[in-house]
């Protein structure tokens, strides 16, 4: 995130994640003696603080968004991993080509193959992180998914007026759209890692939009949202 002079002036305002949940506000910031801001700190809606990086932090006018950690650090590993595959080639290239010494291969070709290992190491750690986000993402589906069912047999026997059904119905559906667009955001870059560690093709992580577009993909995994068809009798009431 670029440095912004006046982002003191986000204190007190909400903070959302890239799928408009909002998870708290903004309570402070760290700032290095340089005047360099380092680190925000949220209050979450539980009254819990948590510190973030300020690289995550996006600022579009008055909104505020926490960017995923996560994905942040994959996009970064998915430009340097094939960067500096790439200079190893062209190094080796160099080589062969008689174009430099091979005592300045041998020195070069083992700094970047330790720096290619160690990226390497911090793909797999963080492939298994995300491995960990998808599967919460899909328990939390699964709950949404109970909670349709639940609210759809409560309104059929009459203990849920339509009012409430509709806004509690519209705030599960809401969830449960946001909820498919994060785990197709995680599964996209679980599969980019995978495709880095494997030395195939690298294709750029896609944005929320594409994401938003490949979510469709896994909803027939959700089970359909009940259909209740009323029939109002002349002369009853209730049930």
């Amino acid at each position: 995130m670029s440095q912004n002079p006046n982002l003191f002036l986000s204190l007190g305002k909400p903070v959302k994640d890239e799928y408009g949940r909002v998870i708290g506000k903004v309570a402070s910031f760290a700032v290095t003696p340089s005047g360099k801001f380092d680190a925000v700190f949220v209050e979450q809606g539980d009254g819990k603080f948590k510190r973030h990086s300020v690289e995550h932090l996006k600022t579009d006018g008055a909104d505020i968004t926490l960017l995923s950690g996560a994905k942040s650090s994959a996009k970064a590993l998915c430009d340097q991993i094939p960067l500096i595959w790439r200079k190893d080639q062209a190094l080796k290239d160099l080589s062969e080509k008689k174009k430099i010494s091979p005592e300045f291969y041998s020195e070069l070709h083992a700094s970047f193959s330790g720096v290619l290992t160690q990226l390497k190491t911090e793909a797999q750690a963080l492939s298994g992180e995300i491995t960990d986000e998808i599967e919460r993402c899909k328990e939390e589906i699964r709950s949404l998914n109970y909670a349709l069912v639940h609210l759809e047999i409560e309104h059929e026997i009459g203990k849920v007026d339509d009012k409430t059904h509709e806004t509690a119905f519209t705030m599960i559906q809401d969830s449960l759209k946001r909820i498919n667009t994060e785990r197709a955001d995680f599964e996209n870059t679980k599969n980019s890692l995978s495709n880095i560690l494997l030395g195939d093709k690298i294709e750029p992580l896609r944005t929320n939009k594409s994401a938003q577009a490949t979510s469709s993909s896994l909803t027939p995994e959700l089970p359909e949202p009940p259909v209740v068809v009323y029939v109002k009798e002349i002369g009853k009431t209730g049930i």
